[in-house]
């Protein structure tokens, strides 16, 4: 079992349950606004839940270590830019707000990752 997919799988059904969530157990509890920021949370969790499942396709023709060090960039960064996201929405804890450009840089730095691999990689042609 690789536990890096595990996880990408996990981020991707938690987070169309959390879409579900806040689409009808938050919409009359909270702000249009409160309500967008949850929903950019769900979005990128997605995203990066899904980025990482393709990490597997790529290792075909991408460099395996980047594509490892990409998958832990994305599980890292979901997880601090929409795990505050959340936390803030539902908490008002505006102190979280510093956390969310973290997770940012943490995916980007996937993304690079994932750049990187490609460079690096065995590509067919």
């Amino acid at each position: 079992m690789n536990i890096q997919l595990v996880i990408g799988a996990l981020l991707a059904l938690s987070g169309v349950m959390l879409g579900a969530f806040g689409a009808h157990g938050l919409k009359s509890m909270l702000d249009s606004a409160a309500l967008n920021t949850f929903e950019i949370g769900v979005r990128y969790q997605l995203y990066h839940g899904l980025a990482i499942l393709m990490l597997a396709g790529l290792t075909q023709y991408a460099s395996l270590p980047w594509c490892i060090r990409a998958a832990y960039f994305f599980i890292i960064g979901s997880a601090l830019f929409s795990g505050s996201l959340y936390l803030l929405v539902l908490t008002g804890h505006k102190w979280l707000g510093p956390v969310t450009p973290l997770g940012g840089l943490c995916l980007m730095l996937g993304w690079l990752c994932v750049l990187v691999a490609l460079v690096k990689g065995k590509a067919p042609y």
